[in-house]
């Protein structure tokens, strides 16, 4: 029960800027474009960072997973929030639970699944995703 609060803080919390409120409840939850059972909710975007960062809830389905993949410029830091998964950094497998985190270097090649229940992260990329 105690993960799904971790989930429910930040799913309905808010983030605070200098100039004004995100209310996360209002922000919409939306399938990633090309991976099933893998959904996005943006919190922060490089617009109200000024290109620095981004953060972001995703939500993968159990049997789904984020698929192998890399980004270019940006450092990548996840928190996971609730659920179990793997997470494949290059090689390396990681059995993923709440609490834990791990960072991806930019060209850096990573996967992260879902098998047995829905795993969900707060991801963080520096500079923001476009």
């Amino acid at each position: 029960m105690e993960q799904k609060n971790v989930l429910d803080a930040f799913d309905k919390g808010a983030v605070f800027l200098p100039d004004r409120e995100i209310e996360s409840a209002k922000e919409p939850w939306y399938q990633h474009p090309e991976w099933k059972g893998v959904f996005l909710k943006d919190l922060v975007t490089g617009k109200e960072t000024g290109g620095a960062f981004s953060y972001h809830l995703v939500r993968v389905w159990k049997n789904c997973e984020v698929m192998d993949h890399d980004h270019e410029t940006q450092w990548e830091w996840n928190c996971i929030l609730g659920g179990k998964g793997v997470f494949l950094l290059e090689d390396k497998e990681v059995s993923l639970v709440p609490g834990q985190t791990f960072v991806t270097p930019p060209g850096v090649h990573h996967t992260v699944s879902a098998h047995h229940e829905d795993l969900l992260l707060l991801a963080v990329f520096v500079p923001a995703l476009v």
